[in-house]
Parts: structure tokens; C-alpha cells; sequence
């Protein structure tokens, strides 16, 4: 029977508080294959396209958006959490369940006009990815689309994003957030 990339995810209940069940990606990313089906499955619909960089969101998302870049044989800009990057920054808040965090990237990282891919591991509330595009918008990018490894339908990401007009990408989702 072969695998699929759902298969390799690993589920741990609890963590990082109680009632929590959370979807760790490192088990994909430590199997070659399983981390190289990820890779592939990411970028396949996207074959094809002008992509002029590939956006990763921090922090898991440098991991799978690196690869792609290189697939993609592109450019790779990360977005960081505040105070994380040296050099001239543009920032971007978005609210958390309890209060707010802010998303940074270098103002020179893209340029007017560039198509970007916007890649994570994860879309829960879509939050973070929304600040994200905003944050690629802001310098001139036009929005190929996002692609994530897992989506939590459930908590009501996807539906954000593509209220945006943005295309969205998941290899798997889980029900129940």
C-alpha cells in the first residue's frame, strides 16, 4: 500500500496545552520520501507558472518553502516574527486568540510586480498567512497562491483566504481543528 503525506504526520494530543490536538510535520520532514512527496505535492499546481519567489511564513514554513524555492529554482524571501530580521523591515499585525503578534519581512525582498507563492505547513485561522499576503501586497507582489501542508477546515482559514480572491493549496486536512 503506498503512503500518503497524511500518513506521515504525527498526532499528539494535548500539546502545547490541554485539549489541544496538534499535527507535528517534523515526522514528514524526517523521512526522505515522505519529505520529498510534501515538496513535490506542494509545488505541482503551480508547474508551469511564472513564479518569481517563494514566500516562506516562520517558522516551519522556511523548512518546506526552501525546498520549493530550490525545485522552483527561485528565490525564497522568509516572513518573520517582529525583531527577527536585521536591514530595513516593513511589519504587519494580525490578532491571535489572545491579544496579537506582528509578521516582518525585508521592504527590498520583493518587487513591484513579482509573483510570489505564499508556503507553511499549516492553515488553521489563516491569520498568519493573511498577514503574510498583506505584507507581499504591500511591496507590489501579485499572489500566485498559498500552499500548506495541512488545512484545519474546521477553524475557518481557508475560507479567509480565498475571501481574499487567493488561491489556496493543502495536501491534507484534519477535521476538528
Amino acid at each position: 500500500m503506498s503512503r500518503t503525506v497524511r500518513d506521515y504526520i504525527r498526532t499528539i494530543v494535548d500539546f502545547p496545552h490541554e485539549g489541544i490536538v496538534f499535527r507535528d510535520v517534523t515526522t514528514l520532514f524526517a523521512d526522505a520520501r515522505g519529505f520529498r512527496m510534501a515538496i513535490d505535492q506542494l509545488l505541482h499546481p503551480y508547474a508551469g507558472l511564472r513564479i518569481d519567489k517563494v514566500a516562506g511564513l516562520e517558522a516551519r514554513g522556511f523548512i518546506l518553502g526552501g525546498a520549493v524555492a530550490h525545485q522552483m529554482s527561485t528565490g525564497f524571501v522568509p516572513i518573520r516574527k517582529k525583531g527577527k530580521l536585521p536591514g530595513t523591515v516593513i511589519s504587519q499585525a494580525y490578532a491571535l486568540e489572545y491579544g496579537e503578534a506582528v509578521m516582518e519581512v525585508h521592504d527590498d525582498a520583493i518587487k513591484p510586480g513579482e509573483k510570489v507563492l505564499i508556503v507553511d505547513d499549516l492553515l488553521a485561522t489563516g491569520g498568519t498567512a493573511e498577514a503574510g499576503i498583506t505584507l507581499c501586497q504591500r511591496l507590489g507582489a501579485e499572489i500566485v497562491g498559498c500552499a500548506f501542508v495541512i488545512d484545519l477546515p474546521d477553524l475557518g482559514g481557508r475560507a479567509r483566504l480565498e475571501a481574499l480572491g487567493i488561491e489556496v493549496h493543502a495536501l491534507t486536512s484534519f477535521d476538528g481543528g
